[in-house]
């Protein structure tokens, strides 16, 4: 029978999601856990990858394991053995068919950023000090990414993407207040931003990418114009190993830095 699982996780000691020859990842552990208290081992499909470091809140994945589970005492005793960077919220039985990789329609992404030290945000939030950044421009430009595009110029290099075509529901920033200011009364001011993204899929480091060449257009480094070029048409129009200038360059090599990924959360999965 089948089951789906919703969990959290923190990805700081993990290699991320996917298991790994040689480092602990989430799928793994998860894998251990179950197979110990079923007595078999149970393979576990979850609903994407995220990369080192990548956190998730409300991850979606499912295994197949015998019928009439004792769901709330299974999920009960995971808890008791997971280690405190993982946490499951439910396991519920699923239709035979459902695949949580398959059946996901989007997914949404978001990343924190702080513009001040902040020793209770720094686990999960970005230090981004430079201190001209201009989060207008920035969102006005992010609406480009809205449609079907090609995306390859914001995919890590040797990724094994059969396509690079994905199509984002919405892009933009959002400043906001974290719990611990709001507590106290405080207001987050320019100081706390988080940009969200929402697509049907993504590449690999793709958000990490776009956050780092639209930071480089906040600064004044990169012009809108430049940014805007290395969203691709989805009809392969356009060739980028030509690159902005002509020269023959690596696509990937085309966009910014990746911004580091422990302040990334994968936020919302839909079915």
């Amino acid at each position: 029978m089948r089951y789906s699982i919703k969990l959290s996780y923190c990805g700081k000691d993990f290699c991320g999601w996917q298991v790994q020859p040689n480092a602990p990842s989430v799928q793994q552990t998860l894998e251990q856990a179950l197979a110990t208290l079923l007595r078999e081992p149970a393979g576990v499909t979850g609903a994407g990858r995220t990369d080192t470091g990548v956190n998730a809140i409300g991850y979606i994945a499912h295994f197949d394991a015998a019928e009439g589970l004792d769901t709330a005492q299974l999920a009960y005793k995971l808890n008791a053995i997971l280690p405190r960077s993982i946490v499951v919220h439910d396991i519920a039985p699923a239709s035979p068919d459902f695949h949580a990789r398959f059946n996901a329609t989007e997914r949404e992404y978001t990343y924190f950023l702080h513009r001040s030290k902040d020793p209770f945000a720094d686990s999960w939030s970005w230090l981004y000090t430079f201190p001209e950044v201009d989060f207008d421009l920035m969102n006005e430009v992010a609406q480009a990414l809205a449609g079907r595009h090609d995306f390859r110029c914001f995919e890590k290099t040797g990724a094994d993407s059969k396509t690079s075509i994905c199509t984002v529901v919405q892009a933009g920033w959002q400043r906001y207040t974290p719990t611990h200011l709001a507590l106290t009364g405080r207001e987050g001011g320019g100081d706390y931003w988080y940009f969200r993204i929402s697509a049907d899929r993504f590449l690999r480091n793709m958000v990490r990418a776009i956050v780092g060449t639209l930071l480089e257009v906040g600064r004044g480094k990169r012009s809108p114009e430049d940014f805007r070029a290395l969203i691709l048409p989805a009809d392969g129009a356009a060739d980028p190993a030509a690159g902005l200038s002509g020269s023959a360059v690596p696509a990937r090599s085309l966009a910014g830095e990746s911004v580091p990924g422990h302040a990334l959360f994968l936020s919302r999965i839909r079915y």
